[in-house]
């Protein structure tokens, strides 16, 4: 049984040796080179650090940063990528939780990133890059690996906390090994498959193409970030590079389809394409369908604390503007529940209940935070009989007549408005429902008692309320409207709203 992410690398190194693992858009590591180099900088760190430590590892977005993320994994530590554009603030806080020896970081990442305070030894990745051949002491390496467990932590990833500091989830082996697994053969990705990377390395959906890649022997290309904003020339790049599997967050499909992208060029050899992140405006998924009729559409939902995802849906019949497209099911392997406020089960149809998980797809937890972890990994209230940790994801969703899960919204998206308990979801899809009106979002402005509405399209906001007259009740609609060209992103793709509420300023 496998027991250590690096089978993934080491069994496609041994079938596709020659084969380009990683590309970005000045270089490639073939599944030999990426194997070398990972043991290079493996024996390095296992030189100098002990197991299972965390290695932070800040550089630009490319196939060397990889390469170090498996050199970290070889020395039995874990590796926590850190976007040296994020404010120093925010990197200096993770450092401090990290209390991390090693950092392995380029000079141009250090000189974006400012004035970062970490008391560690801090190793150039050009000096890991030109480390010699002989380097490796596969004796060292062997012993690391003897000593490895599949419970060992393999990655960190920073996310928001609501307190300001933010939340290190640590997910190990076991959890990528199984998810991975099952994640590849349901979507039917294999070495003939090159994976187009959008995803932040900060970001857990890049987790599904990274290990996806190495699992099946695919290639995985990293698509410069700037393209994200050039629909043409992001199209031209699907298709220079035959990119077949996009595994985005929304709003990265959205970007195509916005600008009328597909009026200029087709990806034809795109035929899988797995969104996730927020849900997804059915007006954008049908463009998509119509344009790639023949492709597998995905809708997956999961948080960071689950490893990437806890269900899925195979979209498998067309859906009209307004409605919702399902959550689906549980992945294998994991269980998916709803309970409501005083932990009863869920199980009627259209009752809203908090979604709740529990399986090996669990994170270990947040990094030095026992406190939070114990808030958010929980003993489940519906069994008293053994030790069975699950975590509260704090989106609230109920099941269809269909037997399928719906997402309804965040705990912290419902609001009390005019003595009324509102979910903004179901305004946001009213509101996506309506003519003109390709996108939309809404914040609730506590300090005015006001609905904000922000949308792409051109509707105007006499069409917008007239259009929802037949969907929503007076008391649910918007009290301001604000049409804007593009609604801002995070680095990750998601909606900010913190940019749209102060807007409202």
């Amino acid at each position: 049984m496998i027991q250590n992410i690096l089978c993934f690398l080491e069994g496609s190194a041994g079938t596709y040796p020659d084969k380009p693992a990683f590309s970005d858009e000045h270089t490639s590591l073939t599944y030999r080179e990426l194997l070398e180099l990972s043991r290079r900088i493996g024996t390095y760190l296992g030189q100098r650090s002990g197991p299972r430590r965390p290695i932070p590892v800040m550089t630009e977005k490319n196939v060397f940063a990889l390469g170090a993320f498996m050199g970290a994994v070889t020395a039995g530590c874990f590796y926590v990528y850190l976007d040296p554009s994020q404010p120093v603030k925010r990197l200096n806080r993770i450092l401090d939780s990290l209390q991390a020896q090693w950092m392995i970081a380029d000079s141009k990442s250090l000189n974006i990133a400012g004035d970062i305070t970490f008391s560690g030894e801090i190793i150039d990745l050009e000096t890991l890059k030109a480390l010699p051949p002989d380097s490796t002491d596969s004796g060292l390496l062997a012993s690391i690996r003897s000593q490895s467990l599949d419970t060992d932590p393999l990655y960190g990833i920073f996310t928001s906390g609501s307190t300001g500091t933010p939340k290190g989830v640590v997910v190990g082996h076991r959890s990528v090994i199984d998810f991975i697994g099952h994640f590849t053969d349901m979507f039917h990705i294999t070495s003939q498959d090159v994976i187009g990377n959008q995803a932040p390395f900060d970001f857990d959906v890049s987790v599904k193409d990274i290990y996806s890649t190495l699992k099946t022997g695919a290639t995985m290309e990293i698509i410069p970030k700037r393209l994200f904003s050039i629909p043409t020339g992001l199209l031209d790049y699907l298709c220079q590079k035959q990119i077949t599997t996009a595994i985005w967050a929304v709003s990265a499909l959205c970007i195509i389809t916005t600008l009328n992208g597909f009026t200029y060029r087709v990806p034809t050899h795109l035929d899988k394409i797995l969104f996730s992140g927020e849900v997804m405006p059915v007006k954008h998924l049908n463009t998509w369908r119509k344009y790639l009729p023949h492709a597998m559409f995905v809708n997956l939902y999961g948080p960071t604390e689950i490893t990437c995802n806890c269900t899925y849906y195979v979209i498998d019949r067309d859906f009209e503007p307004g409605s919702t497209i399902p959550m689906g099911t549980a992945f294998p392997n994991e269980k998916v529940f709803l309970l409501d406020e005083e932990d009863h089960l869920v199980t009627t149809p259209h009752r809203q209940g908090e979604v709740c998980v529990a399986g090996t797809a669990l994170a270990l937890g947040y990094y030095r935070d026992p406190q939070r972890t114990g808030t958010s990994f929980v003993q489940n209230p519906l069994n008293q009989s053994y030790p069975e940790i699950i975590y509260r994801t704090g989106d609230m969703a109920c099941y269809g007549p269909d037997g399928l899960l719906y997402f309804q919204a965040r705990k912290d998206f419902q609001i009390k408005h005019m003595g009324h308990r509102i979910e903004l979801g179901e305004i946001e899809t009213a509101l996506m429902a309506v003519e003109g009106v390709t996108r939309a979002v809404c914040i609730f402005l506590e300090e005015k008692n006001k609905i904000a509405a922000f949308y792409e399209g051109n509707a105007h906001k006499r069409q917008i309320a007239a259009g929802l007259e037949p969907l929503l009740p007076r008391y649910m609609f918007p009290n301001i409207y604000k049409n804007l060209d593009q609604l801002p992103l995070t680095k990750n793709g998601k909606i900010d709203r913190k940019a749209l509420r102060e807007l409202c300023v």
